[in-house]
């Protein structure tokens, strides 16, 4: 069967692909995009996880078919222009990579947390990342992580709006 869909923005196809083909494999294997990693193969350690249709699932629990028509962003996606995002900066800078298996499906994941919820609390932060597993950094650092990039996040968010709100009063003298 042929997949039709929206890959980090950009319009996919995959052909040949069966019935039983992970969109996992799809991703890695058809499309060249290595971030999501292969772990368990059973959803329960969230390295591959990605956003399809902008909700966190992992991508190796998802047929291929399924993402017929619909938009996958992955960790590449996050970095279009090849300049890290806030969140991957903030993992940087923390410390919270050390082998790097479990990171891209934690910064997807946390990501999308920060785009729901600006301000998490440590609570918030815990469950958006329950589904990922890590087992090098003891997860301190992630936590510092996500807090960092929230914290990066709302500065720039305040920046801009202060930005805006100046040149909207500028305008109006």
């Amino acid at each position: 069967m042929r997949v039709n869909f929206t890959v980090n923005g950009r319009p996919q196809q995959a052909d040949d692909v069966w019935e039983g083909e992970s969109l996992l494999y799809v991703l890695r294997e058809r499309l060249g995009l290595p971030g999501s990693k292969n772990a368990c193969e059973q959803g329960e350690c969230g390295s591959c996880t990605v956003r399809l249709d902008g909700l966190p699932v992992c991508a190796c629990l998802v047929a291929a078919g399924q993402a017929e028509g619909r938009e996958v962003d992955t960790v590449e996606g996050l970095a279009p222009d090849g300049e890290l995002s806030p969140v991957q900066q903030a993992f940087a800078d923390a410390g919270a990579v050390q082998c790097g298996f479990c990171t891209p499906g934690l910064i997807v994941a946390a990501d999308e947390l920060i785009r729901r919820n600006p301000g998490p609390s440590d609570a918030d932060i815990r469950e958006a990342l329950s589904g990922n597993l890590c087992r090098c950094t003891g997860y301190e650092a992630i936590l510092d992580a996500v807090r960092l990039a929230a914290a990066r996040t709302g500065e720039a968010a305040a920046r801009a709006g202060e930005t805006g709100g100046r040149a909207g009063e500028a305008g109006g003298r």
